[in-house]
């Protein structure tokens, strides 16, 4: 149960006064963080920081204030000037002046009589807005706040601002923000007072206060006492929860996965080439995990092409040897299927039988399935989600690989991990991770990485190409296709968009066919299973040479004759992906291209990701430049369970702070597990403000 003190907390942002459905829609488009489809809550709120504040107490002269600055003045109105009748183009202006100048405060579609009110003729006036000047003259246009100078009391003097987005105005939001404020309880403090000394943090209600009530720059710097206070907090919940589902895991003790080798030596002596050194020292470190007694929870890390799913299949060889079954999951049901192609033949020449289960299998197909399941006469089962349903009972889960582990959450992995009775755990991803983000999205989980391509890989000439440069590409493409070549066309997006402006993958299929015909095909994630599966059938076999497709070919899709991939609006993509989609060629011993099509003119981020892509194909250093551009919070590919989309903490910033969090959640478990102690409780208190209560689930199920 949520502690109650939480209560107000949890309540929805429209119980907040001046929040209608309206605003709580606008404020939703701002909240940082995974709360897509749930109501927005006040303790939302309380994670909106200021990126900057407006500082009054300063009063400029008219002639010292800076430019393009919000300023605060003393001023003396002098007099009014309406637009002329009937011409509401002509703005309202309101001449005042100080001692060293005069100043228009301009506005527009202003109402006469409410001006003569508010800024008397001859009155004193303290005036505070952003200042302009035009032809020499001082200008500020619609003032933020205008106050007699006999009540300077009540202008705010120094004020916070945070992140908007259209329709939505800094004072209703910073109006709501303080609503939530006065909400928050007195929290029970979680964290030891040794360390909160030790890296000066200061109490978690003062800091949530100091932020959104600030008194001085400092207070709201990412640096500064309250913000590391908060990240911190946000890191410690992140590794408490991984901790704990990682003890739960590791509970239910493992068991001894031992073989002869036997039936792993007949598939070796089936591959058409031989493994490469780091894939042999993935595999050493995997059979050792596998031959303990503790249950293995490994995370495999391999770039593009480096020939993860032969490592997987030779690790379920190694559970088969030991009598047990094996489960690969994958995110998508065309990924489940090229497995599937890739390992059932080999499986096949030691004797092993493989089966796929995904949600298309139906009726006595899927019975079937899971006959051969329940009587262990499936050996190795690959699927999606599918593989989760009750109904999908083995007769001895040993091992769980699940690849692309960042599509699934904390969730999904304990849910296979539950179909059988202590099962190893292998976690997969091509997605090349900086060591900080491994801890924050996996936890001390153990790394195997693969470093070199397999053998007989050729490297990816890439280059850029402006749109439009559209004509002459085409052209290339032609030549390329009479040539016998493969080739991919990615575009961001499925159909046309009214709000989007870039190229739809229906749209630029309609405009290929006139010049490739039958020779070009379809493919995108709106498509049903069968449709998918025949344009990739048609592709591969080569009755179709160009395949215009989205980002549905990003993860795993295995044509190794293709030899060329055109990415339309290259600058929308993020680093981590374009790398991912590169990796669909140069599977085979052909050279291959990479045509990164670009939509003038580019951003400066834009640019930098071009030409790290120009530069280099690894992965590594790929990922540690896309941290650098573009933050940690959507390098892993998707905002889900699962993923370090951090509200507060910033890696860049506060990356020193995770290895102590680290070690702090392991410190707190191994001296209260289930956390009953008062600092248990307070935990948590901090699980659930930081949306973590998953975790507080795996503890009422021991």
């Amino acid at each position: 149960m949520r502690p109650s003190l939480l209560d107000p907390l949890f309540a929805p942002i429209t119980s907040l006064d001046g929040v209608g459905p309206k605003v709580a829609g606008l404020i939703a488009n701002i909240v940082p963080g995974d709360v897509p489809g749930r109501e927005v809550r006040v303790a939302d709120l309380l994670f909106v920081l200021p990126h900057s504040m407006i500082d009054r107490r300063k009063r400029y002269a008219i002639a010292d204030a800076p430019e393009s600055t919000i300023v605060t003045l003393e001023v003396t109105i002098d007099r009014h000037q309406p637009p002329p009748r009937g011409n509401r183009s002509v703005p309202y202006r309101v001449f005042a002046h100080d001692d060293t100048g005069d100043i228009a405060l301009t506005f527009f579609h202003a109402k006469a009589e409410w001006l003569g009110k508010a800024l008397p003729e001859g009155e004193r006036m303290i005036v505070s807005g952003r200042m302009e000047w035009f032809n020499g003259r001082a200008s500020m246009v619609h003032p933020d706040h205008m106050v007699p100078a006999a009540r300077a009391g009540d202008l705010p003097l120094v004020e916070p601002v945070y992140p908007l987005t259209a329709g939505l105005s800094g004072k209703v939001l910073r109006r709501a923000i303080l609503g939530a404020v006065e909400r928050l309880p007195v929290l029970p403090e979680w964290l030891d007072a040794e360390m909160m000394r030790r890296h000066a943090l200061s109490e978690v209600g003062s800091a949530l206060k100091k932020l959104h009530e600030p008194y001085d720059p400092q207070d709201i710097d990412p640096n500064g006492v309250s913000w590391r206070r908060l990240a911190y907090d946000e890191l410690l919940a992140g590794q408490l929860a991984l901790a704990l589902v990682r003890a739960k895991l590791k509970r239910a003790t493992g068991r001894p996965l031992t073989g002869d080798g036997r039936l792993e030596a007949m598939i070796r002596k089936a591959l058409p080439y031989s493994l490469t050194a780091s894939q042999e020292q993935a595999l050493e470190e995997i059979h050792a995990d596998l031959a303990s007694p503790d249950r293995m929870l490994r995370l495999l890390q391999g770039d593009v092409g480096s020939g993860k799913t032969v490592v997987a299949l030779l690790a379920m060889a190694r559970a088969a040897e030991a009598g047990g079954q094996s489960a690969l999951m994958a995110p998508t049901e065309i990924l489940a299927r090229q497995h599937f192609a890739t390992i059932a033949p080999l499986a096949e020449r030691a004797g092993l039988r493989a089966a796929v289960l995904t949600g298309r299998e139906k009726g006595r197909e899927r019975a079937a399935i899971l006959e051969g399941l329940a009587s262990g006469e499936i050996h190795f089962l690959l699927g999606t989600h599918a593989l989760f349903q009750e109904s999908v009972v083995f007769r001895d889960l040993a091992l769980a690989i699940v690849d692309e582990q960042h599509r699934f959450g904390v969730h999904q992995r304990l849910a296979i991990s539950a179909k059988g009775g202590a099962v190893d755990m292998l976690v997969m991803t091509a997605t090349p991770i900086p060591r900080t983000l491994v801890l924050t999205a996996f936890g001390d989980m153990d790394v195997s990485r693969l470093t070199e391509k397999p053998a007989g890989r050729r490297p990816i000439n890439t280059v850029t190409l402006p749109l439009e440069r559209l004509g002459e590409l085409v052209e290339r493409m032609r030549n390329a296709v009479s040539d016998g070549q493969k080739i991919y066309w990615i575009c961001p997006l499925v159909e046309e968009s009214e709000e989007v402006k870039l190229m739809s993958a229906e749209d630029r299929f309609a405009s290929l066919q006139p010049v490739f015909g039958n020779a070009v095909g379809l493919i995108h994630g709106r498509m049903n299973g069968r449709d998918k599966d025949e344009a990739m059938r048609a592709f591969k076999e080569g009755e179709t040479r160009l395949l215009v497709g989205t980002t549905v070919v990003e993860v795993g899709v295995d044509v190794p004759d293709a030899t060329i991939i055109v990415i339309e609006h290259a600058e929308r993509f993020g680093l981590a992906q374009l790398h991912q989609l590169r990796g669909r060629v140069g599977r085979g011993d052909k050279p291959s291209t990479c045509v990164l099509l670009y939509k003038e003119p580019l951003g400066l981020v834009a640019k930098q990701r071009l030409t790290v892509m120009r530069e280099t194909e690894d992965g590594f250093r790929i990922s540690e430049e896309d941290l650098k551009l573009r933050g940690e919070g959507e390098l892993l590919g998707t905002r889900q369970s699962g993923t370090p989309g951090f509200r507060v903490a910033r890696l860049d910033i506060h990356g020193d702070l995770l290895e102590t969090a680290r070690n702090d959640a392991r410190l707190i478990l191994e001296r209260d597990p289930d956390l009953r102690s008062p600092r248990g409780e307070a935990l948590r208190v901090l699980l659930y403000l930081y949306g973590r209560d998953d975790a507080v689930r795996l503890l009422r199920a021991g």
